[in-house]
């Protein structure tokens, strides 16, 4: 996702710096050509070497160093496209926020007005949480800076509250939605389901079925990263809440129906990717029933169909609807897709090696109201999640 981005990594000296050594590895894997700058205070818990290993670039400590050419503040400020500051000390908070540049990464910071910049707070509990500290912060966002809030927890000091630096995964994360993509859905609103439903037998058992979420947490992240607010209403799965989404969660097809319809008309696009069940018991019992029942018959009636609902109450929305077949794919996805009134239908098949539940992969046929059908290879939801809402975007 970011292939092709240049990203400078800025690290100062606090006990989470070790925690950089991650940033950076993640960044790199996700494509990024990342190039580090270190404190001289940042050098004293972890050796320029790691950052040099990891990602094959000149690790850059001071403004001075003869082995230079050309000025390469300048040159570092130039070339990124986002500086992430991960951990961000008082004393460099401080220093961005009042134009002060005596050392390579503060005089990078300052060459760079017109890139994003990002930074991420690490610090003792009572020093984040001074005033001076904070005003300082309060003046970095109003000149553009994106500052992470930092997470609350078991510091290295032995205190426990606000100054921990956030996981790596969620650090990398924000940088993904800062430039991984242009801003094509900024200021659409868009809902998103995700996951099973889950409808009682009794207070023990459910039926339910194999999804797990991925395909519409990714559309959830993707969109945005792509500028949208997005409401992510999901089921039941393991997946740790996209960052910067609004997620709900719900257990049944009556609660996914009630979160959904509430938002739908002060929505602009929804995305129905959740694996919603088509029946439920007819009757809840409202003890565990016994195993010792010779026989044990469940009635079911149907569910409430989501997305035939929103279908008929459309005004405004672009409406896009997911299925899963194991037989006559493009025939039943054309079906459900006049028979909804959607927008689009993603359609893939329960058959075809890489798609399907539990996989970080998908194969999918997009089938538009128009007519026009564009079969997909193989690839990560991530990147399907993209080109479904690029196809969105251009409606």
């Amino acid at each position: 996702m970011l292939k092709g981005k240049n990203i400078l990594l800025g690290v100062t000296g606090g006990i989470a710096a070790y925690k950089a050594c991650d940033i950076a590895s993640r960044l790199i894997k996700l494509g990024a050509d990342v190039h580090v700058i270190m404190t001289k205070a940042a050098c004293e818990f972890v050796a320029p070497l790691t950052f040099k290993s990891l990602t094959n670039n000149k690790v850059h400590t001071s403004l001075f160093d003869p082995n230079e050419q050309g000025v390469p503040h300048i040159d570092l400020a130039r070339r990124a496209d986002a500086i992430l500051v991960a951990p961000a000390t008082a004393n460099f908070i401080a220093k961005a926020a009042n134009g002060i540049a005596d050392d390579m990464l503060t005089s990078t910071i300052l060459a760079a007005n017109d890139k994003k910049i990002i930074i991420s707070p690490a610090m003792n509990t009572h020093m984040y949480e001074n005033q001076i500290v904070q005003e300082n912060l309060e003046k970095l966002r109003g000149r553009g800076f994106v500052v992470i809030k930092s997470a609350s927890g078991r510091l290295a000091c032995g205190s426990v509250g606000m100054g921990k630096l956030p996981e790596p995964c969620d650090i990398v994360e924000r940088v993904v939605q800062e430039v991984a993509f242009e801003k094509t859905l900024s200021g659409k609103k868009v809902l998103i389901t995700a996951g099973p439903t889950q409808e009682a037998i009794d207070p023990v058992r459910y039926i339910t079925n194999h999804s797990t979420g991925k395909m519409g947490y990714a559309l959830a992240r993707i969109a945005k990263a792509k500028g949208a607010t997005v409401t992510l209403i999901t089921g039941k799965t393991s997946l740790p809440k996209p960052i910067g989404v609004d997620t709900i969660e719900v257990v049944s097809s009556r609660d996914m129906f009630r979160e959904v319809t509430e938002r739908y008309f002060d929505t602009d696009i929804v995305i129905k990717a959740a694996a919603v069940a088509d029946f439920k018991p007819k009757t809840v019992n409202d003890q565990k029933t016994k195993k010792e029942n010779a026989k044990l018959n469940i009635e079911l009636e149907k569910t409430d169909d989501i997305l035939k609902y929103l279908g008929s109450k459309k005004a405004h929305q672009v409406l896009v609807g997911f299925c899963m077949e194991t037989e006559n794919l493009l025939e039943n996805a054309q079906k459900k897709l006049l028979g909804k009134n959607l927008d689009m239908i993603c359609a893939n098949s329960l058959t075809t090696p890489g798609a399907g539940f539990g996989v970080d992969t998908n194969v999918l046929t997009l089938i538009e109201k128009d007519g026009s059908v564009t079969t997909l290879p193989m690839d990560t939801k991530e990147n399907l999640a993209a080109v479904i809402l690029d196809k969105i975007s251009a409606m």
